[in-house]
């Protein structure tokens, strides 16, 4: 094993036990988005961690006697920890999704390999799970299923468990080793175990077809290119558009491939909707496309990569490949 599946595998071990305790504790947190984590932080922006909310959802430094000796060695041994003076802070938030917990980056997630959760991930597994309701999978059936661009694999997931399929099969692939890392914990702290871990450009790493691909991809021109928020392109838009080209040869017949995703709308157009229309229409099969959330990140529209960009819509693409 080398030096980095090693670490890997601690920080794996060392969230899903930080998580079994927290469920273990009653906690709850829903993660919102960066600009009101930072709002509420500037409410009282020195002080102490209180309780586990505060270590673990709002990311405010914490004495080491506010948790469990074994959960500071265990955070601190993966490299979880920070220390600031006395006191430590965690890399590490807790946000909770259906039911279960969900590791994810602290704030704020500067890293380029931060792992986000956020407003955007309760969106995304909301329409995966409308999806999955307007058409269930046949009882006994046994789907594959595939998050590409996974992050934490919240969207896989979440589909996995409401497929109310027999025997699902699970696929969680990023190119980003630290959010497979998370992902491997989330899915144990999901108690699902039916999962293959891929790393890699998109599909690259991975064989065969699938009943169900999602995915959540980063959707924004990032001037800092974090792994989870750039999407290259003008404005964010490539890596939506080539998860859709090479996603629909990889669907078994009678698949479907659900995309959520942000687009900038330039002049009243939405540019990535009109670069992939003419290939759906082309290839024949049934989709439907639709905004979801007219206006997000409204934020980044300051910054000069979106000095003609009228507005950030989230948007759903569900493109369903013909039965036999």
């Amino acid at each position: 094993m080398n030096a980095r599946a090693d670490l890997s595998g601690r920080v794996t071990d060392a969230l899903v036990a930080t998580g079994q305790w927290l469920a273990g504790e009653g906690y709850q947190f829903i993660a919102p988005t960066p600009a009101t984590h930072a709002r509420v932080l500037a409410r009282e922006p020195d002080r102490r961690a209180r309780d586990l909310r505060d270590v673990f959802g709002w990311s405010r430094a914490f004495g080491g006697d506010l948790l469990p000796a074994g959960i500071v060695e265990s955070l601190d041994a993966a490299g979880l920890l920070d220390r600031e003076g006395a006191g430590l802070r965690s890399k590490v938030r807790f946000s909770f999704l259906e039911g279960q917990l969900y590791a994810h980056s602290a704030y704020p997630t500067t890293q380029a390999d931060a792992v986000f959760f956020g407003p955007d991930t309760y969106r995304f597994t909301s329409l995966i799970l409308q999806e999955l309701s307007r058409r269930p999978f046949a009882e006994g059936s046994a789907p594959r299923l595939l998050d590409v661009g996974c992050g934490g694999g919240a969207g896989g997931l979440v589909a996995a468990q409401a497929s109310h399929a027999a025997s699902p099969s699970l696929a969680l692939a990023d190119i980003n080793p630290r959010a497979l890392a998370f992902a491997a914990a989330n899915a144990a702290l999901a108690d699902f175990h039916a999962v293959a871990f891929a790393a890699g450009d998109l599909y690259a790493p991975l064989e065969g077809g699938f009943d169900l691909i999602v995915s959540n991809p980063p959707y924004l021109n990032d001037a800092a290119r974090r792994t989870y928020r750039h999407g290259g392109g003008r404005w964010g838009e490539a890596l939506s558009d080539r998860i859709v080209r090479e996603g629909l040869p990889r669907l078994a017949r009678g698949g479907r491939l659900v995309l959520y995703t942000g687009v900038a709308i330039v002049d009243g157009r939405d540019a990535l909707l009109e670069g992939l229309a003419p290939h759906l229409r082309e290839c024949g099969w049934s989709w439907y496309y639709r905004e979801l959330d007219p206006d997000v990140f409204g934020e980044e529209l300051d910054s000069p990569a979106y000095a003609e960009v009228d507005r950030i819509a989230v948007t759903a693409l569900v493109v369903e490949r013909p039965a036999p």
